[in-house]
């Protein structure tokens, strides 16, 4: 585990913090990135969830001619079907294992915490989740494709099995093609998980409608107090 967390945007609810959602950035982002769609989500008055908007590390980035900006990894291609960065993924797993594993320590169960990512930050919030040790409450993935699909059937874990999947996409998404994101699904379900796959007119961005998808999707998997200790 890393010594040191990633730096991280947070926003806290109005009350008592009784779940989380830790959420990736994009590609050249940061976590300011979706910080202000919280309060479009319809959660309502009396939330308790806490968003952890981490901060990928600052990597030079092949296909934007080796630029110095913030990656959860390296992206040598533009089908993003091969050349994974694999030393660069690695990382950014352990990471975020260790941001989940602080919220845990923070007093939520592990079962009260969502994954989510946009883009290479969903593609890392999918690979994490689908390996992690400790059934989560979901996982989210935005506008995004599998990486090291080569080694999930092997890698992953069973605690995670049935855990709800978000999946959305544009349908006119010029940076991650539709196709990355179909593919990802037919995987997945092909392994038996349970995806809410969602499409939208848009492009690789966020679009109204699914604003209220997710909101309505995190109401229904973080509803209800948690059985945990008090979170702070």
């Amino acid at each position: 585990m890393p010594n040191e967390l990633l730096p991280c945007v947070e926003v806290p609810p109005p009350g008592p913090v009784n779940s989380a959602v830790i959420w990736l950035h994009g590609l050249g982002a940061d976590g300011h990135d979706f910080e202000p769609i919280v309060p479009h989500l319809g959660l309502g008055g009396d939330h308790g969830v806490r968003f952890v908007f981490p901060h990928a590390p600052r990597r030079a980035v092949t296909i934007n001619m080796g630029l110095i900006m913030p990656a959860w990894y390296d992206i040598r291609e533009l089908d993003l079907r091969r050349e994974h960065d694999e030393r660069g993924v690695r990382e950014s797993v352990e990471q975020v294992r260790a941001l989940v594993a602080h919220e845990h320590e923070r007093g939520l169960p592990f079962d009260r915490i969502v994954l989510a990512g946009f883009s290479q930050g969903g593609a890392i919030a999918l690979y994490v989740a689908l390996r992690y040790p400790e059934t989560l409450a979901g996982i989210m993935a935005l506008s995004c494709y599998l990486i090291s699909e080569h080694s999930l059937e092997n890698e992953r874990h069973t605690a995670n099995q049935s855990t709800p999947i978000f999946q959305a996409h544009g349908t006119e998404d010029p940076m991650v093609a539709l196709a990355r994101g179909s593919e990802a699904r037919d995987r997945l379900q092909e392994l038996g998980y349970a995806v809410e796959w969602k499409s939208y007119p848009m492009g690789h961005e966020v679009h109204p409608d699914q604003i209220r998808d997710i909101g309505a999707w995190l109401k229904l998997r973080l509803s209800g107090a948690s059985p945990g200790r008090p979170s702070v």
